[in-house]
């Protein structure tokens, strides 16, 4: 039997309509994750929702402990996980509020603890396809059932972060094939990989990246998005967990 976590990123602390059972805190070989466990149901599914930058968005992307959050869910017996991230939009016909499941993911993340391999532990996966085409395909009959239009394929730039990129950084990413960016895509993608957890992303795009748009990038433009867009997230979700 499969137990699903929804890992919420900027935008989505809590998942609505899950009745918790239990909220743990837990700590891994690799240290504790970004916030507790929340364990319970929503609809007749078994969930666990854990939040990738702490209660409160404490946590800036490149601080997160993705080996711990991984470990962490990998040890509570989950078996798919659900990723939501809030990207900036490259390819122009994923504007301001779309909603993007991607295909594929490149990585210019650099100095974050990225594997499971230590001494001893050599792990080589592949990764030639991240993310898990059965979740990918249950999101998007989601999304049909609920009505919300997505984008069913897109390359996600994963960046640095915590800062937001110039627009010759966006030309590049641009000239490699991206069509979303953000900063937390990665290492989460292979570390789930490495742990054998099934693992999809659903994207909501929350500006028009650097130098796609007519002005500079405004935190009211992308919380604006974020407001607009969240609820399409959460209705996805929720059609998602109820099949």
């Amino acid at each position: 039997m499969s137990l699903i976590a929804i890992v919420g990123g900027t935008g989505l602390t809590e998942l609505e309509g899950l009745q918790i059972t239990e909220s743990l805190a837990v700590t891994t070989r690799y240290g504790a994750p970004s916030a507790p466990l929340e364990f319970g149901r929503f609809g007749q599914r078994d969930v666990v929702f854990l939040a990738r930058h702490g209660k409160g968005h404490r946590l800036p992307p490149h601080q997160v402990n993705y080996r711990a959050n991984i470990a962490a869910l990998r040890d509570a017996g989950v078996t798919d996980i659900i990723a939501v991230n809030a990207v900036g939009g490259i390819n122009s016909a994923m504007g301001a509020e779309a909603l993007v499941i991607p295909h594929q993911i490149v990585d210019y993340t650099w100095g974050r603890e990225f594997t499971f391999a230590d001494e001893g532990n050599v792990i080589h996966v592949d990764f030639s396809f991240p993310y898990t085409e059965e979740l990918r395909h249950g999101l998007l009959a989601a999304a049909d059932k609920a009505g919300h239009f997505v984008h069913n394929r897109g390359v996600y730039a994963a960046t640095q972060g915590p800062r937001l990129e110039t627009a010759a950084e966006v030309d590049r990413l641009e000239k490699d094939g991206c069509d979303i960016v953000g900063m937390t895509g990665m290492p989460e993608a292979s570390l789930a990989r490495e742990a054998g957890l099934n693992y999809a992303c659903l994207a909501l795009v929350v500006n028009m990246a650097a130098g796609r748009s007519d002005g500079i990038i405004t935190m009211a433009e992308i919380e604006l998005a974020l407001k607009n867009g969240m609820g399409r997230v959460r209705s996805l979700l929720a059609q998602f967990l109820s099949t």
